[in-house]
């Protein structure tokens, strides 16, 4: 193998896909990049057996070939490198790198042992801006369950039925559902589950570009693919729960009020929350459209604050926790949101006030 690349294109794939390579004891090959030199092109491929990721940068190849190195090494050193053309060749089984005053010796593994990343084939493709995608993505992640004992929740829910992508995240306390136009569809409904693991690398991997991504699905894998970049990753095995059945359909008090200015008098409150239970109460009285937002805390003292707001329906109050509170308020994406409740044991609807794309449900804490 003997190539020659510029370091900004190499640094931007290594940044890439070097991520995901980490330490193995059982499988020293999984924190190494897998090199591959062919047809005037270099492909950098990592993966953790879950995922992987497939980068295509130019080059000019004068020999083909391929080897792994410690992905970590190789990443730190080409970014310390200058901007200029770089010199790679595998001369007995050692990289040696040169780029200007600098040259390098780095040993590594055969390229035999390193893991196959399969890609998918198949006919059922949809297309997505990646802006789109990627902050939908960010709207629903964070209402992910960390219980790996419960695989099926343990990722997103995507599904995609006509020219709309649904995306459901859920940890059994609260849950995210944002809806997405694609670009084109395959036009087969499809709701496959994607490990966390995954959905984080997608969000820091994708840019906010109107350029398309391509979604591609079979039994049990699924690849998204951009540009010079494809990501392909298991999909989780099981049935996403019937979450659309909690989503309530009435209510008995219905509150609009500003974004920032609820978020602000949470946060005051959460400062005098029970620790580890987070319980804010929230009273909603028609007089005024007054909201008041308290918490106790009987070592540190007590806060209450209120705001005001359009109020609709009956007096009413709950008591929810601060942190899932400011989480959906957060991922929003709105100047004014709704609150939607009905009895206090039972879960409460946050939505944008213009749109109808994103829902947030929480369940209260029972007192």
């Amino acid at each position: 193998m003997k190539l020659l690349c510029t370091q900004e294109n190499l640094k931007r794939g290594l940044n890439l896909v070097s991520h995901i390579a980490s330490k193995n004891i059982s499988l020293p090959i999984l924190s190494n990049v897998l090199l591959k030199a062919e047809q005037n092109v270099l492909k950098l491929l990592t993966t953790n057996l879950e995922m992987g990721i497939i980068c295509t940068i130019r080059g000019k190849i004068e020999k083909e070939g391929s080897f792994t190195v410690q992905a970590k090494l190789l990443n730190d050193y080409i970014s310390l490198l200058p901007n200029e053309k770089v010199d790679i060749e595998l001369v007995n089984q050692e990289l040696k790198i040169k780029c200007r005053n600098s040259k390098t010796t780095i040993k590594g593994i055969e390229a035999t042992e390193f893991p196959l990343i399969p890609q998918v084939e198949s006919k059922d493709v949809h297309l997505i801006k990646i802006g789109d995608f990627k902050n939908a993505l960010s709207q629903v992640a964070f209402a992910v369950a960390f219980d790996e004992s419960r695989p099926e929740i343990n990722g997103v829910y995507m599904n995609f039925q006509d020219n709309k992508l649904v995306m459901a995240a859920t940890d059994s306390y609260r849950l995210a559902e944002k809806t997405v136009e694609l670009e084109k569809s395959s036009g087969k409904k499809q709701g496959v589950i994607i490990p966390l693991k995954t959905i984080h690398e997608l969000i820091r991997i994708l840019s906010d570009e109107n350029e398309q991504l391509s979604i591609a699905i079979n039994e049990n894998q699924i690849q998204f693919s951009y540009g010079v970049v494809n990501v392909i990753s298991r999909l989780v095995e099981g049935q996403y729960p019937d979450y659309k059945q909690i989503i309530p359909k009435e209510y008995l008090t219905k509150i609009t009020v500003n974004t920032s200015e609820f978020m602000k008098v949470i946060k005051a409150a959460s400062l005098f929350c029970k620790p580890g239970v987070n319980d804010v109460a929230f009273t909603f009285s028609k007089v005024g459209h007054k909201i008041d937002v308290s918490a106790v805390n009987v070592q540190l003292g007590e806060n209450t604050s209120t705001l005001e707001g359009q109020i609709e329906g009956e007096d009413n109050n709950i008591v929810f926790s601060s942190r899932y509170m400011l989480e959906g308020l957060q991922n929003i994406g709105s100047e004014e949101v709704v609150l939607e409740i009905n009895k206090s044991v039972n879960p409460g609807l946050l939505r944008p006030k213009d749109g109808s794309d994103y829902v947030y449900i929480i369940m209260p804490i029972k007192q």
